[in-house]
């Protein structure tokens, strides 16, 4: 297998995960733990996380809200955009750490496609208010939010070693 095939594995593989382990998280949420019934759908899990259930009808971290259902189709049109421009990017990946971040990017902006679909909405819940991160948040967000930490990384400090050496 080439690098490239096996930089689309990485990535691929990575998405999945994210996919499954999100959609997985949202499910327990939902029907297992019914985070929605508890008062203030809100359950304290310890002194600086808690989970706090959200309609997010909006991007990561509840930006950009779309409460029409217009709103809704152009945030799901620019999620599945993003997901074909990263998987173009990812088939070109050339390194790990790149292969990474896309499939992080790709696996959570699937994720909370299947939300939007489902729902017309996204479902968050891991809560860190207690130590003033005031959004919620979910599986995905996180994922996209550390694939982008990587692909700024890898462009401004592994890339350019790389080149050095």
């Amino acid at each position: 297998m080439d690098n490239s095939n096996r930089y689309g594995l990485i990535g691929f593989s990575l998405a999945a995960l994210v996919v499954l382990l999100d959609q997985a998280s949202k499910i327990w949420i939902l029907s297992g733990l019914k985070l929605h019934n508890l008062p203030g759908g809100h359950l304290e899990l310890s002194p600086i996380m808690d989970f706090t259930f959200v309609w997010n009808r909006g991007v990561s971290f509840g930006l950009f809200q779309a409460d029409s259902d217009l709103g809704r189709i152009v945030l799901s049109g620019f999620a599945l955009g993003i997901v074909v421009l990263m998987t173009v990017w990812l088939a070109r990946a050339d390194n790990k750490t790149l292969a990474a971040a896309l499939g992080l990017i790709i696996g959570g902006a699937l994720g909370n496609l299947i939300d939007r679909i489902r729902f017309g909405k996204v479902i968050d819940f891991i809560n860190f208010s207690d130590i003033h991160f005031i959004w919620v948040f979910n599986i995905a967000d996180a994922a996209i939010n550390i694939g982008v930490f990587l692909i700024l990384l890898e462009a401004f400090f592994l890339e350019p070693r790389r080149k050095r050496v």
